[in-house]
C-alpha cells in the first residue's frame, strides 16, 4: 500500500506502518543532537531485511511496533552539525553505519558491539534514511573521498556485511569457497573473498542472470539451483569446484541451501550463516558434528567501514555493477516491488532521495 501525504515537499519519508503497509508521507525535518549531524540524504539501497520488514512485519526477532522510516544502506551530505561534533563539517559527504550500539555494556567493551543487546537498528527500531533529511550520530558517519560517489557510499554497508562474514569465516589465501546465493550480499562476498586471496570460488543461485553477473565479477564456477535434491546439488558443487569447499558462506537463509552447505563443506571446514531465513530450520546438525564443522553466525558488521571504504576508494573492489535499478524517492513503492520480485534482472535497487 502506498499513500501520499498532502504536503510532500518538506521531509518526504518512506514509512512502514504495519505489515504490507508502506506510506509515503511528510515528516518533520529533525535537528541534530549534540553528537549528531543532520544529513540531506542521497542514495539508499533496498536490502533484503527491508523487504522482510515490509512483507513479514519482522526480521529475525525484531518486529514492527510503531511506524518507522525504512532504509539503512545510506549516504548523504552533512547540512548541520551538533554542538559536540568536530569530526565533520557542513558539506561533507558521508556513508552511514546503521547500527547504533550502547558502547557501555560488557559486550561492547569486549569488542563485539555489533551484537550489543541494546543495539538501535536504523530503519527497524529507529527511523532510517529513506527520507529527504535525517540525523545520525557523527561517530557512525564516514567521510567519503571526492572520487567515491554517493551511490558507492550507500554500498559500503552491505560490503561491510560481506567483509564481516568473510572474517567470521576465516577466509584465507588459497581457500576453496562455496557461496550460496548470488544476491547483493553473495556477490559482495564474492568480491571480498577474491581480495582476501581465495583460490577458487563456486556460487549457486536460483536465477541464471545473477549467476552470469557472478561470473563477470570473478566467480570461477556458477551452479544453477534447479532441483530440490540436496545430494544432487552437492554433487554438482563438488564437480564444478573439483574439490570440496573448506569454507561456505550461506547468504540466502533458505533451508535447502543451509542443508546443502553442511553436506557440501569438507570435514573440518567452516559454514558461516549470513542470510536470514525462517527462525526454525530442520538441519543435519549431527552431520555437522561428525564432520567437525564450525558453524558460525555473522550479523551486521564490526569495525568494517574503514576497510570497506579503502577497498572501494583504492579500486580493489568495484561494486557498482550490482546496482541495476534506480528510482526517485517518490517512486519508493515501485522500487520495493522491483526489489522484492527481482524484476527485470534486479539485484541492488537504489533510491535517490535528493532527486
Amino acid at each position: 500500500m502506498m499513500a501520499l501525504a498532502s504536503a510532500p515537499d518538506g521531509n518526504l519519508s518512506v514509512v512502514l506502518h504495519a505489515k504490507d503497509k508502506i506510506v509515503l508521507e511528510d515528516s518533520p525535518i529533525p535537528e541534530p543532537k549534540e553528537n549528531e549531524v543532520q544529513l540531506k540524504m542521497a542514495a539508499v539501497g533496498i536490502c533484503g531485511s527491508d523487504i522482510h520488514m515490509w512483507s513479514d512485519g519482522s526480521i529475525g526477532d525484531l518486529g514492527i511496533t510503531s511506524p518507522k522510516t525504512l532504509g539503512h544502506e545510506a549516504s548523504g551530505t552533512v547540512t548541520a552539525v551538533g554542538s559536540n561534533v568536530t569530526s565533520l563539517k557542513v558539506g561533507d559527504r558521508v556513508a552511514l553505519e546503521p547500527g547504533i550500539p550502547c558502547l557501555r555494556c560488557d559486550i561492547c567493551k569486549g569488542g563485539r558491539y555489533n551484537v550489543c543487546p541494546s543495539m538501535l537498528y536504523t530503519g527497524v527500531t529507529v527511523d532510517g534514511g529513506l527520507r529527504r533529511y535525517a540525523c545520525h550520530p557523527a561517530e557512525f558517519c564516514f567521510k567519503l573521498p571526492d572520487h567515491v560517489s554517493l551511490e558507492e557510499g550507500a554500498l559500503l554497508e552491505p560490503l561491510c556485511v560481506a567483509i564481516h562474514a568473510c572474517r567470521r569465516a576465516s577466509v584465507y589465501a588459497g581457500s576453496k569457497v562455496l557461496i550460496c546465493g548470488a544476491g547483493p550480499i553473495g556477490l559482495l562476498c564474492l568480491l571480498t573473498v577474491r581480495v582476501m586471496g581465495a583460490a577458487s570460488v563456486v556460487i549457486t543461485d536460483l536465477v541464471q542472470s545473477r549467476l552470469d553477473m557472478a561470473v563477470q565479477l570473478g566467480a570461477d564456477h556458477a551452479v544453477l539451483v534447479d532441483t530440490k535434491d540436496v545430494q544432487e546439488m552437492v554433487k554438482r558443487i563438488h564437480t564444478a569446484l573439483g574439490d570440496k569447499p573448506n569454507i561456505t558462506l550461506e547468504c540466502t537463509g533458505a533451508p535447502a541451501a543451509l542443508q546443502t552447505a553442511i553436506h557440501a563443506t569438507q570435514i573440518g571446514g567452516v559454514v558461516t550463516l549470513v542470510g536470514l531465513g525462517p527462525y526454525n530450520i530442520d538441519l543435519p546438525i549431527i552431520l555437522a558434528a561428525f564432520k567437525e564443522l564450525d558453524v558460525r553466525g555473522a550479523i551486521m558488521q564490526l569495525n568494517c567501514f574503514p576497510t570497506a571504504l579503502d577497498m572501494i576508494a583504492s579500486g580493489k573492489v568495484n561494486a557498482k555493477p550490482i546496482i541495476t535499478h534506480h528510482f526517485k524517492l517518490s517512486e519508493a513503492m515501485k522500487a520495493f516491488e522491483t526489489a522484492k520480485a527481482g524484476a527485470d534482472g534486479a539485484i541492488k535497487v537504489m533510491i535517490h532521495c535528493d532527486q
